[in-house]
């Protein structure tokens, strides 16, 4: 069913494509006004040797944008920097996302507005940087349509725009191992038999709160997320893989409640063990 959603999305996506849906100025700018959504770049300052920016995407109403793993159907933002000028790098940090049910199954995704923080390193330490961004993305209410916005920035300080990217930067989830102490954290992942390979993810959570999971593995795996029965446990299936996978499957796990989140990273062995 999660292979159906996905095939049905991408010739969606395909087709839509083909038209000219976001609206662009001819000449990239800070900001542009796309279908039912607004994308445009921020500026925060230096950190270190390091600069704080960020791409903002505010949406209309009712409609919602993709996390890095859209879930069942949808289509994960992309972003190209090729046309930057003295950038070294730009390293995107993802805000923790919610989970969203609907007729085409389970969707990862950020409503309202959502910023996506960037650390960004010059070439040159002694020069400006100059942002030029192509970004992709989905916007979705009842169908998915890709968005497009070309924009660009020269970074400076910006004490409003810090402010923007630091809230940001706070719903980031915090890397901790396995088992890690404290009230939000990833305990154990035990393999379950059925008829797709499945793990039982132990997780503790504050009591008040009601947990999310959000589960990833290597590229062209996909995976399904239950939810939480009344012990903070989740089931994790392996919908498809490629046929010629092997080697221990590396997961993510992201687990968000209470306004918090963290992400723990698993390697499980040919026993299906974590190490």
């Amino acid at each position: 069913m999660a292979f159906m959603f996905r095939a049905a999305s991408a010739a969606i996506f395909f087709i839509l494509s083909l038209a000219p849906i976001a609206a662009q100025s001819l000449k990239p700018s800070a900001s542009t006004q796309g279908f039912h959504s607004r994308a445009r770049l921020i500026s925060g300052g230096l950190q270190g040797d390091r600069w704080l920016a960020g791409i903002e995407i505010t949406l209309d109403p009712g409609f919602k944008t993709y996390w890095r793993n859209p879930g069942d159907s949808g289509l994960p933002p992309r972003f190209d920097w090729s046309g930057s000028e003295n950038l070294a790098d730009a390293e995107i940090r993802w805000p923790s996302p919610s989970r969203h049910e609907d007729a085409a199954g389970t969707i990862h995704v950020y409503g309202k507005k959502v910023v996506f923080p960037v650390i960004v390193k010059a070439a040159a330490k002694d020069r400006p940087v100059k942002l030029v961004l192509s970004a992709e993305y989905g916007v979705c209410k009842e169908i998915c349509i890709p968005a497009r916005a070309d924009l660009t920035l020269d970074l400076t300080e910006d004490a409003m725009g810090r402010s923007l990217i630091e809230a940001a930067l706070a719903k980031v989830p915090v890397p901790q191992p396995l088992a890690a102490p404290g009230d939000l954290s990833v305990i154990s992942v035990e393999p379950v038999k059925q008829d797709k390979p499945a793990y039982i993810v132990t997780t503790r959570a504050p009591s008040s709160a009601k947990p999310a999971l959000f589960a990833e593995g290597p590229e062209n795996w996909y995976l399904s997320t239950s939810l939480p029965d009344d012990a903070n446990r989740f089931t994790v299936t392996v919908e498809e893989k490629p046929k010629d996978a092997s080697g221990p499957l590396a997961l993510r796990l992201t687990l968000v409640a209470g306004g918090k989140s963290v992400e723990t990273e698993v390697s499980l062995d040919a026993k299906e063990l974590p190490r």
